[in-house]
């Protein structure tokens, strides 16, 4: 017996209760998540983290600068 992943049409959709969770590990603000792009994004420190496999990455080497 195998088990099969079911696949999606657009963006993964991130667990509201993971969202709630996570922090900017720069400033410990709140993160906004961006569904269309994948990231969560902390306007106070600048930066765009991006969400990769579903997984948050939360490495500030990582992120993506944002200008306002």
């Amino acid at each position: 017996m195998t088990d099969e992943l079911e696949q999606q049409d657009g963006p993964q959709r991130l667990d509201r209760k993971v969202l709630e969770a996570l922090v900017c590990p720069v400033t410990r603000g709140v993160l906004s998540y961006d569904a269309t792009a994948q990231e969560l994004i902390s306007k106070a420190a600048g930066l765009a983290f991006p969400i990769r496999n579903g997984i948050p990455v939360m490495l500030v080497d990582e992120a993506r600068r944002i200008e306002e």
